[in-house]
């Protein structure tokens, strides 16, 4: 899995934050102040705004993410694969 490009800008007080995958997914969230929630728009095959809030929640309720202390397995041409627990990923 590869991950999104993302892009930044502020215009006053209003930031923007755009992520984009090679797929056709994207996600455009945008936020007044600093501690408001932001106005998301998404589309494409995968909700990548949700995958990230779902990272964040996960960070925040376990104080870490499942990538510390994962097992490593990197296959002869080049694929790396991170498990722990019922957890895995693979990057290709």
């Amino acid at each position: 899995m590869t991950q999104p490009d993302h892009r930044t800008a502020t215009a006053g007080d209003t930031r923007t934050v755009w992520m984009l995958h090679r797929e056709g997914s994207w996600a455009r969230a945008s936020a007044e102040g600093f501690l408001d929630s932001p106005t998301v728009h998404q589309g494409g095959p995968r909700r990548l705004w949700d995958e990230l809030e779902r990272i964040r929640h996960r960070l925040n309720r376990e104080g870490g993410l499942p990538v510390y202390g994962a097992h490593v397995l990197i296959d002869p041409d080049g694929t790396l694969t991170l498990s722990r627990g019922s957890w895995t990923v693979t990057v290709d």
